[in-house]
């Protein structure tokens, strides 16, 4: 088959594809709204106030509420038990500290650099040794709705 008999192939699917769609008139587009010019800026950044183009006080302000979801105020983030905090700490705290050290070529001492590993080991086991052994629900992937 020959690209000009591939091209015509083409164009006809194309012409024969269904009923060509039918158009009515078109009608005009709807007249926009008369609105007020805007205010000059007075240097305040308050909202509208009472009695402005947006209504008066016995007027309820028509873009208050517009149907859109206003998602419930979320739960405190509940705090961590002091046992697992110092564990984390010695995760990220320790290396930070050793890693700053040799960048600033300061010298630890003997103890400190090993209170340092002890911290960052016994921190990585203990938050190992406290994780769950299976999951919550089979079925739980993790999404919230």
């Amino acid at each position: 088959m020959t690209p000009r008999d591939e091209d015509e192939a083409w164009r006809e699917i194309v012409d024969n594809y269904g009923d060509a769609p039918a158009f009515e008139d078109e009608a005009p587009p709807p007249a926009a709204p008369e609105t007020p010019p805007p205010a000059p800026f007075t240097g305040s950044t308050a909202g509208p106030t009472v009695g402005s183009a947006h209504g008066s006080a016995d007027e309820p302000d028509p873009w208050e509420n517009e149907g859109r979801f206003v998602p419930p105020v979320p739960p405190p983030v509940p705090r961590a038990e002091p046992r697992r905090q110092l564990a984390w700490f010695g995760v990220f705290v320790a290396p930070a500290i050793v890693l700053f050290s040799v960048v600033m070529n300061w010298y630890l001492p003997g103890f400190v650099s090993l209170l340092l590993v002890l911290w960052f080991v016994g921190g990585f086991v203990y938050l190992v040794s406290t994780m769950p052994n299976g999951p919550r629900d089979p079925g739980d992937d993790g999404a919230r709705i």
